[in-house]
């Protein structure tokens, strides 16, 4: 380490005690790290952004879904879910395909090569989040996440 000069001062940390209370603050300082972490494991290796990450992979699991169950999911407005499918097809990871019994209604599924990005994300979001909890144990991360899931919860209309 090189020797520090007089006009070298050590910046002190910043206070935060203001801001411990809001959980917010709290998620927002996590979300950092996943999104990093996210962003390494995922984003830029398989060029998906989170949200169309997650639209893959809930297509994965739930094959069929309709764009109004994509955006109940997603959180997201329908015109948002249609721009994001439009996305996605483009690069030909999915198709829309008309219900038989309701021409009206619309089903999105993976092309083959959705469902193998799908899968391949997936997989890796299992190696990524185990990275990103390791300072929790097994217990302390269903905790998060059941405390998580019930702030989500709450703040549903």
């Amino acid at each position: 380490m090189p020797p520090r000069h007089d006009t070298e001062k050590k910046t002190p940390g910043i206070d935060q005690s203001c801001l411990q209370h809001l959980l917010g603050y709290q998620i927002a300082r996590a979300d950092i790290t996943t999104r990093r972490a996210f962003s390494e494991h995922i984003g830029k290796p398989l060029e998906l952004s989170p949200v169309e990450f997650s639209c893959l992979v809930l297509l994965a699991f739930n094959p069929g879904a309709t764009p109004k169950q994509l955006a109940t999911a997603l959180a997201m407005v329908a015109p948002a879910v249609t721009v994001l499918l439009d996305r996605l097809d483009k690069r030909g990871l999915i198709e829309r395909v008309r219900s038989d019994s309701d021409r009206r209604a619309q089903h999105v599924t993976l092309t083959p090569a959705g469902t193998e990005l799908a899968l391949k994300a997936h997989a890796q979001s299992l190696d990524m989040e185990r990275e990103v909890v390791t300072a929790l144990s097994a217990a302390e991360r269903a905790i998060l996440v059941e405390l998580l899931q019930k702030v989500a919860r709450a703040a549903q209309p």
